[in-house]
């Protein structure tokens, strides 16, 4: 077994109980760890990923117990891909952190520790309660993240966030226990091989335990009338936190790639098609309800709150088709919508810390430091999130209306995505033009006025980071396509993942007990 399969898991936290036990009291040794670790976990999500890329799906046996009966996490393509896309975005944020916002409450960077090693759980597990205790990991973790910097704005909306997923959790309990009852086993291979072997008698009872899971994740994924959550708890955590929080929401879209697609998804299931007849329509949705909110949002946070509803409808969208073309340009629309929308947190953070009293209030104010800057990333994330060309925003777009056409409502769906593009982009040209264009003839500071505060830099070079990740999505879209259409085709084709964790013969595994 290769041990470093596990390192996601343990690196963070240790680090996390080592920063609570011998770091608390100083916060230049905790930004030391942390970003340390993250650094270190950035180094060996790439490892894994060029390990994984040769298309053979690894197994990792805790306690060297045998699957199904022990703990197993596995690698594979697609848990690699979101490794990696995880360390990104983590290495961003803990750097934007660092300039200040991890003084304004205690323990951020043990909690933001767990909180990596919650996503990393989950990404790697190959059992579905396993999945549910990385799930509550990184809840828990969430919890004390988003009431960093406490204010009763956080604390009311913080209630709110808890109950939904407290009861999103119990209700994930209730669908491992009949997934339990009927199959006699969680662990995702085994499970591969026993769903085609259930009998119609207890068929029906198979059905409901999945489609309980799918009502968990889609909790997660922010799909309507399930996103209740988001745009309050999205909207008003500090903008880090916020930012980091843009790939929770895939956490559930890959909840449902390998769970609904790899596990129960195989020929012969009888929960095999439960995802297209729910999905659709509540994606479809999910893309109206957040276009509405981008043109309603009265601050920068919240606007990038409802894009990432909207891009979630949108993903969830392509995510439901079947085959494996539909699955890539799922994959490479999540790894957009993720950075894009960590992207846009931390420039509203920017933007409000310059403006003084309005912060990012979408109102005209007067003329601010480093406007000219700032306008230009607010632009260029703009172009990502609504799609325009030449950014990953637009290709990835153009691939999900390409997988669509097999759909037979096709013109609907591209009306709805085509039609709510063009709103996203006058509800971005709205704020654009009231943040930066009118902030100019508004006013300019008075002359003998005392020059402004230096700023650190760190933020700036976190935030415009991300901003360059879509811009390399698209510059690189040939081989970046290739790879995901890679990762696609192994999670469809499920053999090397079940022989990986159960051997070679699958078949005899299930025979012998």
């Amino acid at each position: 077994m290769n041990h470093w399969i596990v390192a996601p898991v343990v690196l963070p936290a240790l680090v996390a109980a080592l920063i609570v036990l011998a770091a608390r009291f100083d916060i230049l040794v905790q930004r030391t760890f942390s970003i340390a670790a993250t650094v270190a976990l950035l180094a060996i999500a790439a490892g894994l990923f060029v390990l994984a890329a040769d298309g053979t799906p690894r197994a990792y046996l805790l306690g060297n117990w045998p699957a199904p009966f022990g703990i197993v996490l596995v690698l594979d393509r697609l848990a690699a891909l979101m490794l990696v896309l995880t360390q990104l975005l983590a290495l961003a944020v803990v750097l934007y952190a660092a300039s200040g916002w991890d003084r304004q409450g205690r323990h951020f960077h043990a909690l933001f520790q767990f909180q990596l090693m919650g996503v990393n759980g989950a990404f790697l597990t190959g059992d579905i309660f396993n999945l549910f205790v990385f799930f509550e990991v990184l809840l828990i973790a969430s919890y004390g993240l988003f009431l960093h910097g406490a204010g009763a704005a956080r604390l009311v909306t913080g209630f709110k966030y808890v109950t939904v997923n407290l009861l999103a959790s119990t209700l994930f309990l209730f669908a491992v226990g009949t997934i339990y009852a009927v199959t006699g086993t969680l662990n995702m291979a085994d499970l591969a091989v026993k769903a085609s072997q259930v009998g119609p008698e207890q068929a029906g009872l198979l059905r409901t335990g999945v489609a309980l899971l799918l009502v968990v994740f889609a909790v997660k994924a922010a799909l309507v009338p399930l996103h209740l959550w988001l745009p309050g708890t999205y909207g008003v955590a500090c903008a880090p936190v916020a930012a980091l929080f843009a790939i929770m929401t895939k956490v559930g879209a890959y909840a449902i790639l390998r769970v609904h697609l790899a596990v129960f998804g195989g020929e012969g299931s009888p929960a095999a098609g439960l995802v297209e007849p729910w999905v659709v329509p509540a994606a479809v949705a999910t893309i109206l309800l957040g276009t509405v909110g981008l043109l309603a949002a009265r601050t920068v946070q919240r606007l990038a709150a409802f894009s990432v509803i909207a891009s979630m409808g949108t993903l969830l969208l392509a995510l439901a088709m079947p085959g494996p073309a539909a699955t890539a340009a799922t994959l490479y629309y999540l790894l957009h919508s993720t950075l894009a929308a960590a992207a846009l947190f931390l420039l509203a953070d920017l933007v409000a810390e310059r403006r003084g009293p309005v912060h990012d209030t979408i109102v005209a104010a007067p003329a601010f430091p480093e406007l000219d800057l700032l306008a230009g990333g607010f632009l260029l994330a703009a172009i990502a999130t609504t799609g325009l060309p030449p950014l990953s925003g637009f290709l990835g777009k153009l691939w999900i209306l390409d997988t669509l056409r097999a759909h037979p409502a096709w013109p609907w769906l591209w009306a709805t995505i085509l039609g709510t593009s063009l709103l996203s982009l006058l509800a971005f040209a709205r704020a654009g033009s009231l943040l930066f264009w009118k902030a100019v003839a508004i006013a300019t500071p008075p002359a003998g006025d005392p020059p402004p505060r230096a700023r650190p830099v760190l933020p700036l070079v976190a935030a415009g980071a991300l901003l360059a990740l879509p811009v390399g999505l698209a510059a690189f879209a040939g081989p970046i396509a290739r790879s995901l259409e890679a990762t696609a085709a192994q999670l469809h084709e499920r053999t090397g993942y079940v022989e990986a964790v159960l051997g070679p013969r699958p078949a005899a595994h299930a025979a012998e007990r």
